[in-house]
């Protein structure tokens, strides 16, 4: 069956999401779907400097507390590899010399048009201090580099719990021959 929207309006609209309301007929018959739609598409890094270490920040979320992360961000209008690069610098204080977009994806598709762009990012060096204010805006407490592999322990033992994140190194991990 098919979806069948009979109405729509938007409930609560800001510069980062929109909210819609829709009256649908769906396979369970009549009923309202919510829908999350970002303004912007965001981005995300996996930034690996030359043993093969990803980058990882530390930040508190207002949704889920501490959360350990890639480097992400909206694009804020840019295209996906500008933001991508922008967001690792702010968040990091690195740059890239190669850059490989690994996928796209949608994050809570069953809620949300939120699309997402996966990048690598390798010959990593240090550009510039990240900003203060940049990362307390943000809330990042820290920036560290961790094995490839222990990134994929922290998943296993839930010390990473950020599906985007998850995803990211999935992607990563693909490109990099760690796993089919």
């Amino acid at each position: 069956m098919t979806w069948k929207t009979r109405a729509s309006r938007t409930v609560y609209d800001n510069r980062w999401i929109r909210v819609d309301e829709h009256e649908v007929t769906g396979p369970h018959g009549d009923g309202i779907y919510g829908v999350v739609e970002m303004q912007q598409p965001a981005v995300f890094v996996v930034a690996l400097d030359d043993d093969e270490r990803v980058c990882l920040i530390t930040l508190e979320r207002y949704t889920t507390g501490l959360s350990i992360e890639v480097p992400a961000g909206g694009s804020d209008g840019e295209e996906p590899l500008v933001a991508a690069q922008r967001e690792l610098a702010e968040e990091t204080g690195l740059a890239a010399r190669e850059w490989t977009l690994l996928g796209r994806m949608n994050a809570l598709n069953g809620i949300a048009r939120a699309p997402e762009y996966v990048f690598l990012a390798r010959g990593v060096e240090h550009w510039a201090e990240a900003s203060a204010a940049s990362r307390d805006e943000e809330g990042i407490e820290s920036v560290r580099w961790v094995a490839f592999d222990e990134a994929l322990t922290m998943i296993s033992d839930g010390r990473i719990t950020d599906g985007e994140t998850i995803a990211a190194l999935a992607y990563a991990g693909i490109r990099l021959g760690r796993f089919a």
